[in-house]
């Protein structure tokens, strides 16, 4: 299965795409859509993705991404559970803005791992492309865990995210894959403002006639 995953499916900007990549780039897009609309199917969808980008990313040397997609996979579990479960009283969550403690948390997370990897990857591993891996995937793990929540500032945190994302795969020679984050940012600023308008729906809501 992984030799037919990493074999070539079609050629992509003269560079043979394999169908791992490709199979990643149809998930992807179906995952982050999903999760524009709220669709808790968004969580078992993106198992799959981050399953098929794991192949990708090991072939391409991207090892942080190879590393993160197992995260990812215990996030998405703990994202079907929490959407359902994690709210009041084990009720179904409801999109907020993310406090200012959370805020402080995802910070100083996001400072460590970026610091954490970027070391590991550039003595221990032949990463060529180390810190941009590194910060990459410590922006992309705080955006997820703020997605498992319902917090409508993950949309931004996946927008930078991809702002570093698509020129470091364009460098890696996975055009499929840069043109897929090209993509997702597109359904990011979407996703930004479709959660924008449940949580003014939500407050419009709460407030007596």
């Amino acid at each position: 299965m992984i030799d037919w995953l990493n074999g070539p499916a079609v050629t992509a900007f003269g560079v043979a795409t394999t169908w791992a990549e490709v199979l990643g780039f149809a998930t992807g897009l179906l995952n982050v859509w999903l999760l524009v609309r709220q669709n808790i199917l968004n969580w078992p969808i993106g198992v799959l993705n981050v399953l098929l980008l794991m192949v990708v990313f090991g072939a391409a040397g991207l090892y942080a991404d190879m590393g993160l997609q197992v995260v990812y996979v215990v996030l998405g579990l703990y994202g079907w559970w929490a959407w359902l479960y994690g709210g009041a009283d084990r009720t179904s969550l409801v999109v907020r803005t993310t406090t200012r403690t959370e805020w402080l948390w995802l910070t100083v997370a996001g400072v460590v791992l970026t610091g954490g990897l970027w070391l590991f990857l550039d003595r221990l591993t032949g990463s060529t492309v180390p810190f941009a891996d590194a910060l990459t995937t410590a922006v992309s793990l705080v955006a997820t865990y703020g997605q498992t929540r319902k917090l409508v500032e993950s949309w931004w945190l996946w927008i930078a995210a991809d702002v570093v994302y698509i020129p470091l795969y364009g460098y890696k020679n996975l055009w499929l894959t840069a043109i897929l984050y090209v993509a997702f940012m597109a359904l990011c600023v979407a996703g930004l403002r479709s959660w924008r308008g449940v949580l003014r729906a939500q407050r419009d809501a709460a407030v007596p006639a």
